[in-house]
């Protein structure tokens, strides 16, 4: 049997209606995986759902406590179980901190930290019965180097990434891991317009060594790593998928 094979599992994943999320989701379903995708657009949450033949599409705010015990009451009425938790829901803002607003902090807080939070402490109990529950956390580059105008994300992704070794520790007991993925520079709704064609994405190619922006299928081989038996011995770790960016130093 293959490592790799997701066969038999449930994989929830918050933040799956587009970008990163949306191509976890799928490459999950491709391995085997019975997958959940949730997140806020309806619309756009029944598209991917069609494409991971899910029979279950409930719009979920990680944001709301109650939204998320009712979308863990439901994957456990439909599937009885679940076995994998992908924290990929995410937001941004390009604000100086000088004028960055307490009401904008928090809220960059409530959903990349503690909306993860939210769903890790809601699908404890069926992770740790699953006795193989594997949590994918999605990070940043942002979790281990500064970028300009955005200092109230990357404090919000280097918290997710201290929140994912915690857990790892606290829960390793449980049969649950917890990791992240790192990703490089992916254009997405969320960031392209402000890499495609600008001198900060020009900046952003110049320190990649691969010398080009990463696509979202591409991070479906690490996803698929962290949520199978081949990661049985991997927690609290962060795998960067961003074509050498953090490893590299001068590349001209």
């Amino acid at each position: 049997m293959s490592l790799f094979d997701l066969s038999g599992r449930v994989a929830v994943v918050i933040g799956a209606t587009s970008g990163l999320g949306r191509a976890i989701a799928i490459g999950l379903a491709e391995h085997g995986a019975a997958v959940v995708p949730t997140g806020r657009r309806k619309e756009a949450l029944q598209q991917v759902c069609e494409e991971t033949h899910s029979p279950l599409c409930l719009p979920t705010d990680n944001r709301d406590r109650a939204g998320i015990d009712a979308l863990r009451d439901a994957v456990l009425a439909s599937h009885h179980r679940a076995d994998i938790l992908v924290n990929a829901a995410g937001t941004t803002i390009r604000q100086a901190v000088a004028t960055t607003t307490e009401e904008q902090w928090s809220s960059l807080f409530d959903t990349n930290v503690t909306g993860a939070l939210r769903a890790c402490q809601s699908f404890y109990e069926p992770l740790k019965a699953s006795g193989r529950g594997r949590v994918i956390n999605i990070a940043s580059l942002a979790s281990f180097v500064a970028f300009q105008g955005v200092a109230a994300y990357c404090a919000t992704k280097t918290a997710l990434l201290a929140l994912t070794r915690s857990l790892a520790c606290e829960w390793a007991g449980d049969g649950i891991s917890v990791n992240a993925i790192s990703p490089g520079v992916f254009p997405t709704d969320l960031n392209r317009r402000l890499i495609l064609g600008t001198p900060r994405g020009s900046e952003m190619l110049a320190r990649t060594p691969m010398r080009r922006f990463g696509r979202p299928e591409e991070l479906v081989g690490a996803a698929v790593l962290l949520a199978s038996d081949g990661a049985s011995f991997i927690t609290g770790q962060s795998i960067a998928v961003d074509g050498g960016y953090l490893a590299s130093g001068v590349n001209t």
